[in-house]
C-alpha cells in the first residue's frame, strides 16, 4: 500500500524520538570527563607521544636559558632520580643498574640526547656505552674529556628535592674519573630540573584540563544523595568509596583524600561523641587528588547538608563561599610572569585584607607531581614569605594549585568562624594570565 506523506512523517518522527530515547539512555546525552579514561596501552602511547615533544622543545629552551651545554642525570635501578622517570617512555618501570642519561647542547647541531645505560634506551637516546667491559661511570667521564663542555649540570641542590637527585657516591665516582680539572666544570642543574617538571607542552595543558574534570566529576558523585544518607554515612566511608572509585576507573592518587565536617555548636552538642557521622545542617569539605597520564591534579570543594524540608544552604554560608571566590580572584590576579611566589604572596594578602577578608594562602606547582616543583605562594604555617623557594619566579605554560582560605564569621550559625577552603587547579600563560584549569566551585554542593 502506497504510504501517505503523513504516514511518512509521523514515521520518521517515531524513529527520531526512538534515537533520542536510546541516546537518553546509554547516557550519550550526558557524557562527562569521567567516560573518557582510556585503556593501558592507550595511556602508554598517549605519553610517549607526549614525552618526545617535551624532550625535543623543552630540553633546549631550558639548557639555553640556564647556559648549561651538558647535562647529566645519574642513578641506579630503585633510588631514581626524582627526574630521571619523566625522562624515560613507557613501559619503562624503574632505572636499571647504572642509568645515565645525558643531555649534550651541540650549538647549530641541536641537543644531543645520549645515554650511558647498560641496557641502551633504543630509539630514544644515543647510546654512548659501546664498551660494556669499561665501568659506566668512567666511560661518562671519558666522554665528558673528548666533548670538552664549559658546564656539566648535575642533579645537586640544598634547595629543591627534585634537583637533588644525584647520591653522593656516585658524583664521588664521577670527580674521581673526571679528574681536577673537568671537576671544575660540574654545576648544579638544579633549575633545569625544575623547569623540566613544571613546564607544561600544548598537549599537557589541554590533556590536564580533561584530568581536573575526571577529578571534578568525581566529587559532583560523592557530594550527594548517591553516597551520603544524612544521619547514617560517615567521613570514612566516604574517603574509603573514594579510593575504590580510584581503582574501578583505574586512576591513582597521590595522597589519602580527606572528608572533613565543620558543625554549628548548638549542632555540635547534640553529639558529644565527636564521630564522624555526616549530619543534617553540617558543612562538608574535601581534598581529593587523582594521577592520570603523568599529570596529577589537587582539588578542595564543599557541600551543604540541608535539615529536613530545607532546599539550600544558609545565607551565611553561600556568602563564604563567595568571599573565597573573590580571594581566587586577588590571588590570581597577582600572578605575573618574573614576579616570585613570595612577591606574590605579601601583595594579595595585603590587597584581601583592605578589603576586609581574613585570609590565608600556600599555592603550590601542580603537574607531574602533586607538590610539584617551581613557583610557590605561601605555605599554611609561612603567611610572612617561604625562604629560598618563595624567591623563584613565575615562569608561562605551568600549573599551580591555587590552594586558600577565608574565615568568615557565619551569622545563622550564631557568628561562628567557618573556614571555607578552595582549591583548583590553575594554569598561567602568556596569553591567557593565570586561569582556572576546568573552572572552580561558585556553588555548594547540596546533599538533601
Amino acid at each position: 500500500m502506497k504510504k501517505t506523506k503523513l504516514t511518512i512523517f509521523i514515521s520518521i518522527c517515531f524513529i527520531l524520538a526512538a534515537g533520542i530515547t536510546l541516546a537518553q539512555d546509554i547516557g550519550v546525552t550526558d557524557v562527562n570527563d569521567i567516560d573518557h579514561i582510556l585503556p593501558e596501552q592507550q595511556r602508554a602511547k598517549v605519553m610517549n607521544e607526549i614525552l618526545e615533544w617535551r624532550l625535543e622543545h623543552i630540553i633546549p629552551e631550558l639548557m639555553r636559558r640556564e647556559g648549561i651545554d651538558m647535562w647529566v642525570i645519574i642513578c641506579r635501578e630503585y633510588n631514581e632520580d626524582p627526574v630521571y622517570m619523566t625522562m624515560v617512555p613507557e613501559p619503562t618501570m624503574a632505572a636499571r643498574r647504572t642509568s645515565i642519561l645525558i643531555f649534550h647542547d651541540k650549538g647549530d647541531e641541536g641537543i644531543k640526547r645520549l645515554t650511558g645505560n647498560f641496557y641502551g634506551m633504543g630509539k630514544w637516546y644515543k647510546t654512548i656505552y659501546t664498551d660494556n667491559t669499561k665501568d659506566q661511570i668512567v666511560n661518562l667521564a671519558d666522554y665528558i674529556k673528548e666533548q670538552d663542555p664549559k658546564k656539566v649540570g648535575i642533579n645537586e641542590s640544598e634547595t629543591w628535592a627534585f634537583g637533588d637527585g644525584l647520591s653522593a657516591s656516585f658524583k664521588a665516582n664521577l670527580v674521581k674519573a673526571l679528574g681536577p680539572e673537568y671537576s671544575k666544570r660540574l654545576v648544579s642543574a638544579e633549575n633545569l630540573c625544575v623547569g623540566w617538571l613544571e613546564t607544561r607542552s600544548p598537549r599537557e595543558l589541554s590533556i590536564h584540563r580533561h584530568i581536573c574534570g575526571i577529578a571534578h566529576d568525581i566529587i559532583a558523585e560523592f557530594f550527594s544523595n548517591r553516597i551520603i544518607v544524612p544521619d547514617i554515612t560517615t567521613t570514612e566511608e566516604v574517603v574509603w568509596w573514594i579510593r575504590q572509585k580510584y581503582t574501578d576507573l583505574g586512576v591513582e592518587t597521590w595522597f589519602q583524600p580527606s572528608v572533613s565536617i565543620q558543625r554549628a555548636k548548638k549542632e555540635a552538642a547534640k553529639y558529644p561523641d565527636k564521630n564522624t557521622v555526616i549530619r543534617r545542617g553540617d558543612l562538608l569539605h574535601c581534598d581529593i587528588g587523582i594521577v592520570y597520564l603523568g599529570l596529577c591534579t589537587d582539588t578542595q570543594q564543599n557541600a551543604y547538608v540541608c535539615k529536613i524540608e530545607e532546599e539550600g544552604a544558609p545565607e551565611g554560608l553561600k556568602n563564604a563561599l563567595r568571599l573565597g571566590n573573590r580571594l581566587q580572584d586577588i590571588v590570581m590576579a597577582e600572578h605575573q610572569a618574573g614576579r616570585t611566589g613570595n612577591e606574590v604572596l605579601k601583595s594579595s594578602l595585603q590587597k584581601a585584607k583592605a578589603e576586609g577578608l581574613n585570609p590565608s594562602v600556600y599555592c603550590h606547582p601542580l603537574g607531574i607531581h602533586g607538590h610539584a616543583a617551581g613557583f610557590v605562594v605561601g605555605l599554611w604555617n609561612r603567611q610572612d614569605g617561604v625562604p629560598v623557594r618563595g624567591d623563584y619566579p613565575l615562569y608561562y605554560n605551568t600549573c599551580y594549585a591555587i590552594e586558600m582560605n577565608n574565615i568568615y564569621e557565619v551569622p545563622e550559625w550564631d557568628g561562628q568562624s567557618v573556614r571555607m577552603g578552595l582549591e583548583e587547579g590553575g594554569v598561567y600563560t602568556k596569553k591567557d594570565g593565570c586561569k582556572f584549569i576546568d573552572g572552580r566551585q561558585t556553588k555548594l554542593y547540596i546533599i538533601k
